[in-house]
């Protein structure tokens, strides 16, 4: 059943290379979504683009830019992976309300409005108080909806998530988190949140980062199934996918740039310690994206039909991505 599967991952940051887009090919990926940047600006987003179009030109036979969901259905015809472009944060855009159609015709698809700390835009979830999406917040969140680019709240606090939930005329996404339900975790969101989410049209897709889990790295399949079916029962299970926050052959410098970007001389520990200033050891069945199949047998296992499966592991998010990249009409 896998092969036959549009299997669409929602987020990966890794340092790469023919190997992992091997790996991907291997694991029956259809599409990822790739962060492309974090705390970089906007002359490095370009940079960060022509380098992505230097892979897209060495490793051809692999992988292709994902520019409409058309692509993405084109991708699996090919047996190639797509390749849809991401950022975790909003530096990219700096403080320039125009620069979101700019880098929306770069193929920019999806922009998360805070990465742990207070940005211009909202707050994030290692914040002591969060006020809230901001007056620019609004303004670039209605902007994001004009030009069909995804709003994405992975890494925001709760206030905040709850309001763009309501600011967004379209859905947004939660690409990489789960319920705090199962994990306590900063990261990981309240059923109040996930059930609003699924009540506007949104979408959350399933950590695979060990510190997202329970148990960590020892968070078996069994109990991640159970996880996965507890939210459908919360959310719909139109409303729930994949984005494992892979990290594969990073070094600890791009840890270190992740959690401290420029604004700390210290490693930023976040709610852990310094047990956390490395990437963790890998989940047993899912060591990188060959295993794939594991989570679509883990899901089958667990008692959800062939379509069900099918939408967790791609249609869902695919759905999500076929309404909330399309410009809106003037």
């Amino acid at each position: 059943m896998h092969d036959n599967l549009i299997v669409i991952d929602g987020l990966q940051y890794s340092n790469w290379n023919r190997a992992i887009f091997e790996q991907l090919k291997s694991g029956g990926v259809t599409m990822v979504h790739v962060t492309i940047v974090y705390h970089e600006q906007i002359r490095e987003t370009l940079l960060r683009i022509g380098q992505w179009n230097r892979l897209f030109e060495l490793h051809h036979d692999l992988i292709m830019p994902v520019k409409s969901t058309a692509d993405i259905y084109l991708a699996k015809k090919l047996g190639k992976v797509g390749i849809m472009f991401g950022a975790q944060n909003c530096s990219a855009i700096e403080d320039d309300i125009a620069m979101i159609e700019i880098m929306r015709e770069l193929n920019l698809m999806i922009m998360q409005l805070t990465y742990n700390n207070q940005s211009l835009l909202a707050c994030g979830c290692y914040e002591a108080v969060d006020s809230g999406v901001t007056r620019f917040g609004r303004q670039v969140i209605k902007e994001m909806n004009r030009v069909g680019m995804i709003v994405d709240m992975s890494h925001s606090g709760e206030r905040s998530t709850l309001d763009a939930i309501e600011i967004s005329q379209r859905p947004i996404v939660i690409s990489h988190a789960n319920p705090s339900s199962f994990h306590a975790a900063k990261r990981n969101k309240s059923d109040e949140v996930l059930k609003a989410l699924g009540e506007s049209g949104g979408l959350l897709g399933f950590s695979l980062y060990p510190f997202h889990l329970k148990n960590g790295p020892d968070c078996t399949l069994d109990e991640f199934c159970d996880m996965v079916a507890n939210t459908a029962d919360l959310m719909g299970i139109d409303h729930i996918g994949i984005g494992t926050d892979l990290c594969q052959e990073q070094p600890i410098s791009i840890l270190q740039w992740m959690r401290n970007g420029r604004w700390s001389k210290e490693m930023d520990y976040g709610e852990g310690s310094k047990s956390d200033a490395d990437w963790p050891k890998p989940l047993s069945w899912f060591k990188d994206s060959r295993d794939f199949p594991n989570i679509t047998q883990g899901l089958l296992a667990r008692g959800f039909h062939d379509e069900e499966v099918a939408k967790i592991m791609g249609l869902n998010w695919l759905n999500l991505l076929d309404q909330g990249l399309q410009a809106q009409k003037v």
